[in-house]
């Protein structure tokens, strides 16, 4: 059995963290039964999450837990992709995880109301005395990654919109196809699932998720990922959220 570390749900999400729901939704698409326990970054031998304990072996990083389900377990997330579908695949997926997702970051951690919102409560149970120093140093350490990312050295209207133009290439890709690269899922559908339904969970107000909602393909195809994936979810459709 394998085990998945995650942070567990919050945001509206069924997992807080993009890269978990990457991880979590391609262990479904595998077929392979798993269980998820909650952990903190520092519990991972790489020091972020997600990672995985299958047999004993410790997996970290989504990309490197994918591999590992490729090789144990001979499965492939691009089956029915040609070579040039497949390379295409993962270049959608190095912009989704190297540039949609540090608009994520900054609607969450950067904007200050949505910091207290939201990652502020992830230091709720440390002591008093310290709490509002964690909470500072944490916000101070993702800010200056966001501003090392290039993406927080624009403005706030300038990052916005460098991230909707990748967002704006993920809808020309997707189209009126139920799927980024056809008709059915495959590797890089979890890793945009997880980004858009971060971007698009209505438990955050952003200047993003506003002009996330102006593509309707997008939002259905979250919709859509979510029926199929955690249906069990009480995620209200976008469409009608709006």
């Amino acid at each position: 059995m394998i085990t998945l570390y995650g942070f567990g749900t919050g945001f509206g999400l069924p997992e807080i963290s993009p890269f978990v729901i990457k991880t979590e939704v391609q262990l479904k698409m595998a077929g392979l039964p798993y269980r998820k326990e909650r952990a903190m970054p520092p519990a991972s031998p790489k020091g972020q999450l997600p990672f995985i304990d299958d047999g004993g072996e410790a997996v970290a990083d989504s990309t490197f837990i994918r591999a590992h389900i490729e090789r144990r377990y001979g499965f492939d997330f691009d089956a029915g992709l040609s070579l040039a579908e497949r390379a295409q695949a993962w270049a959608f997926e190095r912009m989704i995880e190297h540039h949609v997702y540090w608009g994520l970051v900054g609607a969450r951690w950067v904007d200050p109301v949505n910091f207290a919102k939201g990652p502020a409560h992830f230091f709720d149970g440390a002591p008093e005395h310290n709490r509002e120093k964690l909470r500072e140093d944490a916000q101070f350490r993702v800010a200056e990654n966001y501003l090392l990312s290039g993406l927080g050295r624009h403005g706030p209207d300038d990052d916005v919109a460098l991230a909707v133009r990748s967002l704006f290439a993920l809808s020309v890709q997707l189209g009126d196809k139920s799927y980024l690269m056809g008709s059915k899922p495959c590797g890089v559908d979890a890793t945009a699932f997880g980004m858009l339904a971060g971007i698009l969970s209505p438990f955050f107000e952003s200047a993003l998720r506003e002009r996330a909602e102006g593509f309707p393909n997008l939002t259905a195809y979250v919709d859509r990922m979510m029926d199929n994936y955690y249906p069990e979810f009480a995620w209200t459709p976008l469409r009608q959220a709006a």
